[in-house]
């Protein structure tokens, strides 16, 4: 049985799930970067983080806040998402994970359901509604995907 139509009428779907997701996750991860970063929202900006977390305040900050920009455009996606999971990773280890599960408690959930929305985009990457397909970048012959890891 053939299942190439079936296979073409779902990728739209899952081009739109990614959108969706890269989306949400990315206004996340955007906004708490810019309350780190730059004061906005009400955050303490870079020097009151810096202080609080030490050296690493700076690679956290842009991580969260350019990390987030590139999940919204679809920019540099798979990378984008590794970096937060790592980032999300440190958080668990270094701040939430001796606080126990949930949120309340200031433990880390809320870290792991990030790590639930960043993954599907960094096995995925970023679907077809991303900055990165529109780019004049060198693609492959064989499947016409962009070469290298600007998607």
């Amino acid at each position: 049985m053939n299942n190439e139509g079936a296979n073409r009428m779902v990728r739209p779907a899952v081009d739109v799930s990614l959108l969706i997701l890269r989306m949400v996750v990315g206004v996340i991860f955007a906004a708490h970067g810019a309350q780190k970063m730059l004061g906005a929202f009400g955050g303490a900006g870079l020097a009151e983080t810096v202080k609080k977390m030490g050296a690493m305040g700076y690679p956290v900050s842009v991580g969260e806040f350019f990390g987030g920009m590139g999940l919204i455009v679809g920019f540099l996606t798979r990378f984008s998402a590794a970096s937060l999971i790592v980032i999300m990773i440190g958080a668990i280890g270094m701040v939430h994970g001796k606080n126990g599960f949930f949120q309340q408690a200031g433990g880390f959930e809320y870290n792991l359901a990030l790590i639930g929305l960043l993954a599907p985009i960094l096995i995925a990457g970023p679907g077809q509604f991303a900055i990165g397909r529109f780019l004049p970048l060198p693609k492959s012959k064989q499947t016409g995907q962009v070469i290298g890891p600007l998607e």
